[in-house]
């Protein structure tokens, strides 16, 4: 098991969070996420409550996606969900660590770390799997960019 994945593990199973704006606030079925071969044991949709209006127009969905063999290669279904999150309309999604997601740092170097992977309708998805790559002022860079996407979605 490597670094990201032991993160993803801290309470026990594996959980992959994922967060989506510009999908509407409507969740996902579950079956959505049997990708790559992997099933979650467990998904857990959220809305977030008190979206910012040009978030709230778009739409905003987490996603606690929760695998109880943590041996699991992780990494590509990361990739995959990103990928399908953005697959049918205008968003931008990320795959970030547990407590990193806060209205005013969306995507901002402040918790580029704790992103570890992204994607954006039309391209495709980015994951980083060690602390080496998502402590790197290049993988800032990459986090920036797709926070300047998030804006332009925004306006």
């Amino acid at each position: 098991m490597n670094e990201v994945q032991e993160g993803l593990c801290f309470a026990g199973p594996a959980v992959v969070t994922l967060f989506v704006i510009g999908a509407g606030n409507e969740p996902l079925p579950p079956e959505t996420f049997r990708l790559a071969g992997l099933t979650p044991d467990e998904v857990r949709p959220f809305t977030l409550q008190e979206q910012p209006a040009a978030i709230a127009s778009l739409g905003l969905m987490s996603y606690d996606l929760i695998f109880h063999d943590t041996s699991l290669a992780l990494a590509t279904y990361t990739c995959e969900a990103l990928r399908r999150l953005c697959a049918d309309s205008r968003a931008v999604a990320w795959a970030g660590f547990e407590g990193s997601f806060h209205y005013d740092h969306l995507l901002t170097e402040d918790i580029a770390s704790s992103v570890y992977g992204y994607c954006a309708s039309g391209a495709e998805p980015v994951v980083a799997w060690d602390f080496a790559t998502l402590c790197s002022a290049a993988w800032r860079q990459r986090i920036a960019e797709t926070c300047a996407t998030l804006q332009e979605l925004l306006h």
